[in-house]
C-alpha cells in the first residue's frame, strides 16, 4: 500500500457536506494513514525507546461539520493516544504536518509542563537549529505561529504555560510541508521527513 499523498488526496477537503467528505476520507486517506502508521511505528519506537501504537483518526465525535484535517497519531497506549504526549502525521487541504503534541486531554499536563520548563534551556537551542521546526497555536492550524529558531529558550519554556492556561490548552511543535511540495514526495521521503522531525522532538516526548 502506497502511503504518499497525491494532489487528489488534498482535494478531499474541498468535498462539501459531512457524509460525502467522510466517505472520501475513508476511501482515499484512511488507507494511506494506516500504511503510514504501520511503516513509521518501528522507527518511532527506536527514537523514543518505548512501545508505540499508531491510531488513525475516526472522527467519531463529529456528526455535522466535516473535518478540515485527518491524521494518524502515535502514542504509548494501544487503547488511545489523547491522554498521552504523542506524535502525529496530519493531512489537510494545504499541507502535511509532522507534529509533537501535548493535547487538551493529556492526563498530567502540569507534570509535563514542569519537566519542560526545567529542560527547555538545554533542549531549546538544539531544537532551534533544526530546519523547519515551528510552534503551532492549535493542533489543527495549517500555518505555524512562530519558527522555533525565532524563539529564545525562555520563549520556548513559556510555551508550557499554553498547555495550562485554558482547559483546552495544548503544546504543538513540528513541521508543515505545503501540499504542492508534499504531493511530489515518495513514500521514502514521507518516512524520512516524519522520522527526522520526530527524532528531533523525542526529548519532549520522553518528558512524560
Amino acid at each position: 500500500m502506497a502511503s504518499a499523498f497525491g494532489t487528489a488526496d488534498f482535494k478531499v477537503f474541498d468535498v462539501k457536506g459531512f457524509q460525502p467528505r467522510m466517505g472520501a476520507i475513508r476511501a482515499r486517506l484512511r488507507p494511506k494513514l494506516e500504511a503510514i502508521g504501520h511503516g513509521l511505528a518501528p522507527g518511532i519506537r527506536r527514537a523514543t525507546g518505548e512501545e508505540i501504537f499508531p491510531h488513525v483518526a475516526k472522527h467519531a465525535r463529529r456528526t455535522v461539520n466535516p473535518p478540515d484535517d485527518t491524521w494518524v497519531a502515535f502514542g504509548p497506549d494501544a487503547r488511545g493516544y489523547k491522554k498521552h504526549s504523542h506524535f502525529k502525521v496530519a493531512v489537510s487541504r494545504n499541507c502535511v504536518r509532522f507534529l509533537f503534541e501535548v493535547g487538551p486531554e493529556h492526563a498530567d499536563k502540569k507534570r509535563w509542563a514542569a519537566a519542560w520548563k526545567t529542560s527547555a534551556p538545554r533542549v531549546a537551542p538544539v531544537l532551534g537549529r533544526v530546519k523547519g521546526l515551528a510552534w503551532f497555536r492549535n493542533e489543527h492550524d495549517e500555518a505555524p505561529s512562530a519558527a522555533l529558531s525565532d524563539l529564545t529558550p525562555d520563549d520556548l519554556a513559556a510555551l508550557a504555560d499554553e498547555a495550562l492556561r485554558r482547559r483546552d490548552g495544548q503544546v504543538v511543535l513540528g513541521r508543515a510541508v505545503p501540499a504542492a511540495e508534499a504531493a511530489r514526495w515518495t513514500d521514502a521521503q514521507y518516512r524520512a521527513a516524519a522520522l527526522d522531525t520526530f527524532r528531533a522532538l523525542a526529548p519532549l516526548y520522553r518528558l512524560s
